[in-house]
C-alpha cells in the first residue's frame, strides 16, 4: 500500500480534496477491517463514523515517522468503535426484559440484527422435514415442555427427536457459515 501519508500536511490545513484522495486509498482496507464485525454491527455506520473522526482529529495528529500513521489511526479508531459497539449491543441484549420477550416469542428465537434473522429464516426453511419440525417444536415451547411431550407430540422415540434436534442444529449452523456467519463469535 502506498503511504498515504503524503496527503497528511494539506489535510491538516484543512483540504478537502486531500483528504478526499486519502479517504480514496484508506475506504477499502478499513471497511475489510470491519468485516469480523459485519454480522453483528452496522459496520456502514462505523466506517462514516471512523472517517468523521479521521476528519476532526487530523490537524493535531502527530505522526510517528512510520508509514500510513494516519491510516493506522484509522484502523485503530474502526476497531475501538466496532468492540464498543458489539459490547453495547450485548449489554443491550442482556436486559432482562429483552430475554423474557425472547422467552415469550413462539417464532424463530430474537435476532437484533434484521440480516441475521433473514438469514437464519432461510436457513431454517433448508432444512428437511424432520429436523425441521423437531427444531421448531423446541423452540416455540421455549424450554418450557420437556423433550419427551415434544418427542410424542411429533410421533417420534425421544432419541429420534433429539437427534433431529442435533441435526438440525448441524444443518442450520453449516447453512449459515456458507452465508459467511461465523456461529463461533455466538458460543
Amino acid at each position: 500500500m502506498l503511504d498515504l501519508d503524503i496527503h497528511l500536511s494539506a489535510i491538516q490545513s484543512g483540504d478537502a480534496d486531500a483528504f478526499g484522495q486519502w479517504l480514496a486509498g484508506a475506504e477499502r482496507p478499513v471497511r475489510e477491517s470491519l468485516r469480523s464485525f459485519a454480522a453483528h454491527l452496522d459496520t456502514e455506520a462505523i466506517v462514516q463514523d471512523v472517517f468523521l473522526r479521521v476528519w476532526e482529529l487530523a490537524p493535531r495528529f502527530e505522526p510517528d515517522g512510520a508509514p500510513n500513521g494516519l491510516f493506522r489511526l484509522a484502523l485503530r479508531i474502526a476497531r475501538n468503535l466496532a468492540i464498543s459497539e458489539r459490547r453495547r449491543l450485548r449489554t443491550a441484549c442482556e436486559d432482562p426484559d429483552d430475554l423474557e420477550a425472547r422467552i415469550d416469542d413462539t417464532s424463530l428465537p430474537s435476532v437484533p440484527d434484521p440480516l441475521l434473522r433473514r438469514l437464519i429464516e432461510d436457513c431454517h426453511r433448508t432444512l428437511p422435514e424432520k429436523p425441521a419440525l423437531a427444531l421448531r417444536a423446541r423452540l416455540e415451547t421455549g424450554g418450557k415442555e420437556p423433550d419427551h411431550a415434544l418427542a410424542v407430540h411429533l410421533s417420534m422415540q425421544k432419541n429420534t427427536f433429539l437427534q433431529n434436534v442435533s441435526r438440525a442444529r448441524k444443518l442450520l449452523g453449516e447453512c449459515l457459515e456458507r452465508r459467511g456467519v461465523r456461529i463461533a463469535e455466538f458460543a
